[in-house]
């Protein structure tokens, strides 16, 4: 039996996140921040928008687009 292992490194990465406060998505960022940089990943891009709902509650929304370091 062989086995091969494959070292492929991972360059583009994008990632959605969402929250209902801004302040619980920003950590949930920060925290994905921290763990891509185990893969040598720094974000290159950050894009959110907010949307209200008919009853006025509010939802946030992230892509968080990480680049390998180079």
């Amino acid at each position: 039996m062989t086995f091969q292992l494959n070292l492929d490194l991972i360059d583009d990465k994008i990632e959605f996140f969402e929250a209902e406060s801004i302040k619980t998505l920003e950590e949930k960022i920060q925290t994905q921040i921290e763990n891509n940089k185990a893969l040598m990943l720094h974000v290159h891009s950050v894009s959110h928008e907010m949307y209200v709902s008919e009853e006025g509650r509010r939802f946030y929304s992230a892509v968080v687009h990480f680049k390998a370091k180079k």
